[in-house]
């Protein structure tokens, strides 16, 4: 048996350790483990290297989330063959996988949806929904014929704003019309591709920070999108302007008002040090990533994760799933700089060598379900 981290050890007395149903998902976004490895990261437990899929695996996860580019002609990773390995990796150690379309050739997020170029002409939007309906039902298929077909899939990444929008679209009023058009074709392409396979994905419709889900999803289901299976939340307290109390009342409402939807945090993250490991600014190294009840240290950073994690429990939510805590920094360069921005929010101590962090253990732990 593995040694156990002393917060941990402490944790399992009140949490005694669980295995996880397939109502209950906990995992993260290991999209950067290709990429990290192929830069040199080397992942540690107990001081000695391990395949960072087995230690998540080993301590809980049962959900890898994947994410996916139409054409990032910048990056060779997150493409359909980097995928394709992911989702192996998940597939060999039994775990599920939530595929990530971000229908864009970059970050797609609650900020901007901007559409791939090789749809960037299309003016008629019975075409454009045809192209995302293809595109989406072409790469399902493919991954169907290697065995690699997703338990869950995202039509779109933070869809805050439109799909398939343009850099000054920020800010301008959505139209509906054209958005459930474009996001109705993505759930029936997921439908016909599940209909021909043996796994059938569910659909989940992703939402940035809880303050946005309600009147997200009031508008989009008064448009038509009924056909969904999960709403998924990212939940940052940096940019969210919710507690984690009252996230988990927005949860409980959401399944009061979608009873037939499942409700997850699909991305979270919290720094474990305000350090740095390189010269490039980290996303959540500020104060105001911070909340006062958990300081920016191994043992906060644990605390937030368990905290959040009942609290969405609690509430009747499913799940959560931490986002990037396999982007250490390395010697390679992003467009942001050499490095990482996110190495204070991983789950690897980069002062001892990239040390797994006593905070993967919140997949592992045995929370209270609902009261009522």
């Amino acid at each position: 048996m593995k040694k156990i981290p002393m917060l941990a050890t402490a944790l399992f007395a009140v949490f005694s350790t669980q295995s996880l149903g397939a109502d209950r998902y906990f995992g993260a976004d290991l999209s950067f483990a290709n990429e990290m490895e192929d830069c040199g990261a080397v992942y540690r437990e107990n001081g000695a290297p391990i395949d960072v899929y087995k230690l998540f695996w080993e301590h809980g996860a049962n959900l890898i989330r994947i994410r996916i580019w139409n054409d990032a002609d910048w990056t060779k990773y997150s493409n359909l063959a980097d995928v394709k390995k992911s989702i192996a990796r998940a597939r060999a150690l039994g775990m599920k996988v939530l595929l990530d379309f971000h229908y864009s050739d970059d970050w797609a997020d609650g900020d901007r949806q901007i559409i791939p170029k090789a749809w960037a002409d299309i003016k008629d939007e019975t075409a454009l929904s045809q192209a995302l309906y293809q595109y989406t039902y072409d790469t399902l298929t493919d991954l169907d014929r290697e065995g690699l077909m997703p338990d869950m899939v995202q039509t779109g990444n933070e869809i805050n704003g439109e799909l398939l929008g343009q850099a000054d679209w920020k800010g301008r009023p959505i139209d509906w019309e054209r958005n459930a058009r474009l996001l109705n074709a993505a759930i029936k392409a997921v439908r016909d591709a599940g209909a021909k396979s043996t796994i059938k994905p569910k659909v989940m419709l992703h939402i940035a920070q809880p303050e946005n889900v309600e009147p997200w999803f009031q508008a989009a289901t008064a448009s038509g999108i009924a056909d969904f299976d999960a709403i998924g939340i990212s939940y940052y307290r940096k940019w969210s302007k919710e507690t984690i109390a009252e996230l988990g009342a927005t949860i409980r409402r959401l399944i009061g008002a979608y009873p037939k939807a499942d409700v997850m945090v699909v991305e979270t993250g919290y720094p474990w040090t305000k350090d740095w490991a390189d010269n490039t600014p980290n996303q959540l190294g500020g104060d105001d990533s911070i909340d006062p009840a958990y300081p920016a240290s191994p043992a906060g950073q644990a605390k937030y994760l368990i905290d959040l994690s009942q609290t969405v429990i609690s509430n009747g939510g499913v799940g959560v799933v931490y986002w990037a805590p396999d982007w250490v920094s390395t010697q390679c360069t992003t467009r942001w700089g050499s490095g990482s921005a996110w190495e204070n929010a991983t789950f690897f101590d980069f002062h001892r060598k990239d040390e797994v962090l006593p905070a993967i253990d919140f997949m592992r732990l045995k929370y209270s379900p609902p009261s009522n």
